[in-house]
């Protein structure tokens, strides 16, 4: 895994690249520091009972602890992945469809502003909340009519979309 210098002394060079590169350099970025951890998982369990003593680990023979993300981070990021496979997973482990982040969006608020229509009818079909609001008071339906996905819009409406929801700035989504 990089390091702090090693990331900084990287920033400038990463500044010049477009936008698709970018998205590309951030992408095998996350892949090594998955591979670091997944490594670092796979030495713990490996490793004997005095390893683990000698780790602070009272009890030896423990099962090591792996790195877990809530479950609102999880659902948000694969939604915008617009990973269909992930999320259905996800749902269909218990996972609720309206989890939401520190400002309120939800997995469907993210994938109608991306237009991913195939995950939102995914999150429809699990009873994810067509009315959600975030914390501007912004709808599903806020977000597919302002980034123009008339598609979305005509499924959101066909879904029970209030037509008449009002964001904080007093605008309806149409």
């Amino acid at each position: 895994m990089a390091d702090h210098a090693e990331l900084l002394a990287e920033m400038a060079t990463v500044g010049r690249l477009t936008a698709t590169e970018r998205l590309r350099h951030a992408q095998k970025r996350r892949a090594q520091q998955l591979k670091g951890w997944a490594q670092m998982e796979k030495g713990d369990v490996r490793g004997n009972k005095a390893a683990a003593a000698s780790k602070g680990n009272k009890k030896a023979g423990a099962k090591p602890r792996k790195v877990a993300f809530p479950a609102n981070v999880t659902l948000l990021e694969a939604a915008a992945r617009n990973d269909l496979e992930e999320v259905r997973e996800l749902l269909n482990t218990g996972v609720s469809p309206d989890l939401f982040n520190e400002d309120g969006l939800t997995a469907l608020h993210q994938c109608c502003i991306d237009d991913f229509v195939d995950v939102v009818r995914c999150l429809l079909d699990a009873g994810a909340t067509v009315n959600a609001c975030d914390s501007e008071l912004w709808t599903p339906l806020h977000a597919a009519a302002t980034c123009g996905h008339t598609g979305l819009v005509q499924l959101l409406v066909q879904a029970g979309a209030n037509l008449l929801a009002v964001n904080a700035d007093g605008e309806h989504a149409l």
